[in-house]
């Protein structure tokens, strides 16, 4: 089974795209998805991030309240990485697991493991390909501040401390440009598509 990594910026279109490969036949998981499973109760990395960050981070059920952790770390590096440490870990041997689970069934497969910060944390690394998906800054902007509780000083943030694109640029294989139409889009990602599909053979 051939798998593919998918990363971009924020509100940069990696959903859109990653639901058109779906569409394709791919099989799509998000690391965002997993995140959320491997620091539920029982997850794989919630009692250590319970240890490090401490219990006022609960709800009154126990779960994690991701907002309260949030507004911990993503004020502070040291924190955020703290926290990735332990997460990103937990998630990817939990993709690897499922990914392999999916090899089993289809081994010609496409997998396609979708993340935002694929290669800041040097994850990409462990793909044979990398898809990056961009847009303009404005664009990621506008499309950002369409999000359910937006707020531009917090957009606007988010994107001052995310990786240049030229830096990703340099490490992919694939970049798809989400800025025109979608038919541009879906055209774009049908060609990446059809390259991987001859490799996955």
């Amino acid at each position: 089974m051939l798998i593919a990594g998918l990363t971009g910026g924020l509100a940069s279109g990696k959903s859109f795209v990653a639901a058109a490969l779906r569409g394709l036949g791919c099989y799509v998981i998000e690391a965002d998805e997993l995140g959320h499973e491997v620091l539920s109760p029982g997850g794989s990395a919630y009692s250590r991030v319970v240890e490090e960050f401490g219990k006022g981070i609960l709800r009154e059920d126990a779960g994690i309240d991701r907002s309260r952790l949030a507004a911990i770390v993503f004020s502070d590096p040291v924190q955020l990485a703290r926290l990735n440490r332990i997460v990103h870990p937990a998630v990817q041997a939990l993709a690897q697991r499922r990914f392999a689970e999916i090899a089993r069934g289809d081994p010609d497969g496409i997998g396609i493991y979708v993340a935002a910060i694929l290669v800041e944390t040097g994850g990409y690394r462990e793909f044979p390909k990398l898809i990056l998906v961009t847009c303009g800054r404005e664009q990621q902007i506008a499309r950002a501040m369409q999000r359910a509780g937006a707020k531009e000083s917090d957009v606007l943030a988010r994107l001052a401390r995310q990786m240049p694109v030229e830096e990703k640029k340099a490490v992919a294989d694939y970049v798809i440009d989400t800025g025109g139409t979608l038919e541009a889009t879906l055209r774009q990602t049908k060609m990446v598509f059809e390259e991987l599909r001859k490799l996955a053979q």
